[in-house]
């Protein structure tokens, strides 16, 4: 187990690092007794390691607000950044236990975003691991993630213990893929490929409309789209989920997202799917009740407009999943006055 403490020093509960869905049962639980709209923490979240055919290592992470509508935008500094911490090399840090990192401005940028939505949001980004017998165990060094929001500073201490190992099953599971299914085929689930047509990086005018151009496919086709039986009456619609996590439509799926830069000022045409577990009826995402999600274009060719109404420099992130897996390209665009 590992510790983590709050901002006062105090501990806020002792998580298996086994699996990350026990973070999602401490939170959920919690937040399911009221709902906070604003003002609460936001808490980073390492999903696991994956190790990858050629020898590396996929270190993924995610991040949970507690809050229903409040979004940040953090940029990289102290209050969003990465830390490598030598652990073994510092006698006044305990592997097993929380610690303090400052912030070092060589490190800070990993590849997080810098703008963050409401609830859950799974497996967003990754940190590659390349030569993982030279970066050791926790015992030698430790990844470390730093956000504060609303004065409230938390850390995720990610490590290649091997309890953090995950697979295509313990993601879906996190994520209460293919309706929370933990057949054992998904433990070998291959993940959604992804190609973004043009440059990764654009510039447009304010007000101008950008083109965006994704393909997808699953190319295992698993697990396969299936619709869940339409709730019949009103009672139904609105019945409190089982379990403790939500659960999500299997189905092939691609939206676009705000990544890096002012969500506000991006305007999506058609309007894309949240790529954040909504749970709400009707939200417009795959985890809400009556789990609808648009058909894939039978060449698999997906086509978006994007205009922006002030200048600035934005990441745009196309998250492309089949319900219990996630892949995902960025574009960046300048957009001058």
């Amino acid at each position: 187990m590992r510790k983590r403490h709050t901002p006062d020093g105090g501990h806020w509960g002792h998580l298996l690092v086994l699996a990350p869905l026990a973070a999602l049962l401490v939170f959920d639980g919690a937040a399911a007794q009221t709902m906070h709209l604003q003002g609460e923490r936001m808490f980073p979240a390492f999903d696991g390691w994956e190790q990858q055919e050629d020898g590396s290592i996929k270190l993924w992470f995610g991040y949970f607000n507690e809050n229903w509508e409040q979004e940040f935008d953090l940029p990289i500094g102290p209050d969003n950044h990465f830390a490598i911490v030598e652990v073994g090399a510092d006698p006044n840090i305990e592997a097993d236990e929380a610690f303090d990192v400052a912030y070092r401005s060589l490190e800070a940028d990993q590849g997080q975003p810098t703008h963050f939505f409401p609830r859950r949001n799974p497996f967003l980004f990754t940190v590659t691991v390349r030569e993982p017998e030279e970066f050791g165990g926790p015992e030698e060094r430790q990844m470390v993630w730093t956000l504060t929001v609303n004065g409230k500073t938390q850390r995720v201490y990610a490590s290649l213990s091997p309890n953090y190992a995950i697979n295509g099953q313990s993601m879906s599971t996190d994520v209460g893929g293919n309706f929370g299914s933990t057949h054992q085929d998904l433990i070998t689930n291959i993940p959604p490929e992804i190609e973004v047509e043009g440059g990764t990086e654009r510039t447009v005018r304010v007000g101008e409309s950008l083109s965006l151009v994704a393909f997808a496919d699953d190319p295992d086709n698993y697990p396969p789209r299936r619709e869940r039986r339409r709730p019949q009456s009103i009672e139904e619609l609105y019945r409190p989920p089982r379990g403790s996590v939500v659960r999500s439509i299997p189905g092939l799926r691609l939206a676009w997202m705000v990544y890096r830069g002012i969500e506000e000022h991006a305007t999506f045409s058609p309007t894309q799917m949240k790529t954040w577990m909504d749970s709400r009826m009707y939200a417009n995402s795959a985890w809400s009740p009556p789990y609808i999600i648009p058909e894939p274009p039978e060449d698999r060719r997906w086509v978006s407009e994007v205009t922006f109404d002030e200048p600035g420099v934005y990441v745009l992130r196309a998250v492309v999943s089949d319900g219990a897996r996630f892949s995902y390209e960025n574009v960046e665009v300048t957009v001058t006055p």
